[in-house]
């Protein structure tokens, strides 16, 4: 991959969880709007291909009690059999719609540079608590989606025509509030999620920057996304808890967090605040090689004119 690869990769695994600083060039130039739609459309291809894991993971933390021993094969084949193969994606729409409204939200807020004075460059400290803010203005405002997803991924055949109308039925029949169901743990995830994530990449990259400098100013493609599938583990893996916890209050009766933290402890042990973990790990890999293959795609095609005649 070329060094202008190597760098569009950075900027699009910076952007995941901390934004990086657009310049008055890129600002001028339009090539910020073109970072946005690759990012955009690389998460929307990356998250369609690996939607039937996401479903699975969501089937496995909701009904672990109901079916103890579900397994990935085991998960897949009950998908199969109730929906048929178009049921391994339900759910995915909402989870591609809100792609837009997600990233525009968390670069406007970071934008505004709520912890920087007097013009000045914002550092690595800030960056992180800024991207991290800026994440949780965007959680807030599309949070009714990330509810409207879950339910529609734990849905029957014929339970819901779609969005809008999973949308309505749960409007009439439990509240505006049940939109907002887990949005606390949703949002005591996203400044350790961001945390480790950022800490595990920046120190693969600089260890291995430490070692191999001689040979290269630059880490391979290969470097970076094994740093950035490894941060992406840690970071799911140590937040897990506390997403298993979001689900379950989206879709079961109102209840606290306190509560239902006790509830799966008494009931599944420690392992319960665990379960659909394999298959939330098992998609990292090819998430992120997917995401870094479109985004260049993309790329190439907005340098070569491809996509600029009809933009």
């Amino acid at each position: 991959m070329s060094l202008e690869g190597i760098h569009s990769l950075q900027f699009f695994r910076e952007s995941i969880s901390i934004p990086d600083e657009f310049t008055e060039e890129e600002k001028h130039s339009g090539d910020w709007w073109r970072q946005l739609v690759a990012g955009g459309m690389a998460g929307a291809v990356a998250r369609t291909c690996t939607a039937p894991f996401d479903r699975l993971k969501v089937m496995m933390q909701v009904h672990s009690l109901k079916s103890r021993r579900m397994r990935l094969i085991g998960g897949f084949e009950q998908m199969l059999k109730e929906g048929g193969i178009r049921s391994l994606w339900r759910g995915n729409g909402v989870n591609v719609f809100k792609i837009a409204p997600e990233t525009a939200l968390k670069i406007g807020a970071y934008e505004q540079k709520w912890l920087s004075f007097d013009g000045a460059k914002v550092g690595i400290i800030e960056r992180f608590v800024s991207g991290s803010l800026a994440g949780a203005t965007a959680q807030t405002c599309i949070y009714p989606m990330e509810v409207l997803k879950t339910r529609l991924a734990l849905g029957t055949t014929g339970q819901y025509s779609g969005i809008i109308d999973c949308g309505k039925k749960l409007l009439k029949q439990e509240g505006v509030r049940t939109f907002f169901k887990g949005y606390i743990p949703n949002l005591l995830s996203i400044l350790p999620y961001a945390g480790i994530d950022f800490a595990v990449y920046e120190l693969l990259k600089n260890y291995w920057l430490e070692h191999h400098t001689a040979e290269s100013v630059d880490p391979g493609i290969m470097i970076l996304l094994g740093c950035s599938t490894l941060s992406h583990t840690c970071a799911q893996i140590a937040t897990f808890p506390l997403t298993l916890i979001r689900t379950r209050m989206q879709v079961q009766a109102t209840t606290s967090m306190v509560h239902l933290i006790q509830e799966i402890y008494n009931n599944e042990g420690k392992r319960g605040f665990f379960r659909g973990l394999t298959p939330n790990i098992i998609k990292v890999l090819p998430a992120v090689c997917i995401s870094c293959i479109v985004y260049e795609i993309v790329g190439f095609c907005y340098v070569s004119g491809i996509l600029s005649r009809h933009s």
